[in-house]
């Protein structure tokens, strides 16, 4: 890159995995991504990259200057993980090159696999890094547990407090103003342009953004820092189709030009930490985003469907005045969008709950019934008396809002996988009522022909159940296989013999 910054900086990247196989590489991946929060799965389809790159003057090198990135490359959102284990390697490597590497990949070969609600001491070079993996059944919105087993670890070991969470405060400081309309747009999956002055600031403005759905998971893509040379360059900048829904971060100041049509372009200046307000960024019409030189401004024409949460501004301004510590106040605002988020989300919760069989009606000998369609008109209704107006005191137009999010890759994502848990939950319930049925008194007065078709139809289950991982207790599968060893035993030889063969 051509940046002028000398010395170290680091910053992270995301990008798409190009044709081959798509499948998971690691057994465990579907128990990971069970027990992982949503935000945090290991994604098929896209890795991310973290860097950590040099650039100091250097008269032994040809153009003057030592220029050299070291890139961590993986499936895993561990943004603090991973940039605290560049921090530890790549000036040892810039020294020392190749032979530091080997060593490193071999320590790194023998840490355990993350395991959600775990804690793990990973060595490397002479530290120990301790971090807990956060669970899917952890309280939204607690803070990480205290770390104990410090058992005798010598030197002590260097505890990150998370594994992935920004500081969100220092990343959002000159768009606190701005925080519901930039949720707003994360909620529906709007393009978005941020440009910055270094792909750190970019990169830290697009995580941060991307995370501020917690728990609901952004369903759209996204890229930290994204350059001229990316293979997607042509796909994004193309005039011919509407933007994608993407949030797309770069520092080059051409991408103004190429990518003035989009709707929602957020230009920021230098991240600082001072003691008063960094200045607040005004919106400004997408016109005025002609020149170069464009001052640090929200250019869209979007209306807030919600009203700005002013006490929340007020407390957060507060804290600026008295020197509140930042994570402090990151923990205030990350609270506050959780908060957002699950008044908007706990009445969709509730209606696809009531979508779902009774339980009743699950019978042994049927196929489990299915899950009733979800009906916009239907949940609206439901908004009067059981809507986000009974945990959020913020007013303004929810109805408008749940509308456009129907519309948006974010719900769409979000309904298939609760579908698919509810679909997983039925089969799971499904097993459950085979194995408390009467299989004798059942098989009294049926045809070979209804016996070997139960047969299969059970054996399939039986395997669908251990590939995916299904919500089952381990006794209720074994009895089930019990039961099918039994209905065979009970059929002539011959057919007997058929179906150990199968």
């Amino acid at each position: 890159s051509v940046s002028g910054g000398l010395g170290d900086t680091q910053f992270s990247f995301r990008l798409r995995q190009s044709g081959g196989q798509r499948t998971a590489h690691y057994e465990d991946d579907g128990e990971y991504n069970r027990e992982a929060p949503l935000t945090l799965q290991r994604e098929s389809a896209h890795y991310f990259g973290y860097v950590y790159f040099r650039q100091v003057k250097d008269s032994s090198m040809k153009r003057g200057y030592f220029q050299k990135s070291l890139v961590l490359v993986s499936r895993l959102p561990y943004v603090n993980l991973f940039q605290s284990l560049l921090q530890l390697i790549a000036p040892e490597y810039f020294d020392k090159l190749e032979p530091c590497l080997e060593a490193v990949c071999n320590e790194i070969d023998q840490w355990p696999p993350p395991v959600p609600g775990q804690t793990l001491n990973l060595p490397v070079m002479g530290v120990v890094i301790q971090v807990r993996i956060p669970s899917r059944v952890d309280k939204p919105g607690s803070s990480p547990v205290k770390q104990f087993n410090q058992e005798n670890l010598l030197p002590a070991p260097l505890v990150l407090p998370s594994i992935h969470e920004l500081d969100l405060f220092r990343c959002f400081q000159p768009v606190l103003i701005h925080i519901q309309m930039l949720w707003e747009l994360m909620l529906l999956g709007e393009p978005i342009v941020v440009m910055a002055p270094s792909p750190t600031v970019s990169s830290e403005m697009v995580l941060a953004l991307t995370s501020c759905l917690a728990p609901l998971r952004y369903c759209c893509d996204y890229r930290p820092y994204f350059t001229i040379h990316d293979s997607e360059f042509k796909e994004y900048t193309t005039r011919t189709q509407a933007p994608p829904n993407i949030v797309v971060g770069v520092t080059n100041p051409f991408f103004i030009k190429t990518l003035q049509h989009w709707p929602h372009i957020l230009r920021v200046g230098e991240l600082r930490m001072s003691g008063d307000l960094p200045k607040q960024v005004k919106v400004k019409k997408l016109a005025k985003l002609k020149t170069l030189d464009t001052k640090p401004g929200i250019y869209t024409s979007y209306k807030t469907f919600l009203h700005k949460d002013k006490t929340l501004i007020k407390r957060l301004l507060k804290g600026i005045q008295r020197k509140r510590p930042s994570e402090v106040q990151s923990a205030l605002l990350r609270r506050h969008l959780l908060e957002l988020t699950q008044s908007f989300i706990i009445p969709l919760e509730h209606y696809i709950a009531s979508l779902m069989p009774l339980q009743r009606a699950i019978t042994p000998w049927k196929n489990p019934p299915q899950i009733r369609p979800f009906r916009q008109e239907d949940f609206m209704k439901t908004l009067e008396h059981a809507g986000p107006q009974l945990t959020c005191v913020l007013k303004g137009d929810w109805l408008g809002l749940y509308r456009r999010f129907f519309k948006s890759p974010n719900f769409d994502g979000w309904y298939r996988q609760r579908h698919k848990e509810m679909t997983q939950k039925l089969e799971a319930l499904h097993l459950e009522a085979i194995c408390e049925a009467d299989i004798v008194a059942w098989m009294k007065d049926k045809s070979e022909v209804e016996i070997v078709d139960l047969v299969l139809k059970l054996r399939e289950k039986l395997v669908r159940a251990r590939c995916q991982h299904l919500p089952v207790k381990e006794e209720t599968l074994q009895r089930v296989g019990l039961y099918i060893e039994t209905i065979i035993g009970s059929l002539p030889e011959d057919l007997q013999a058929v179906l150990h063969h199968h």
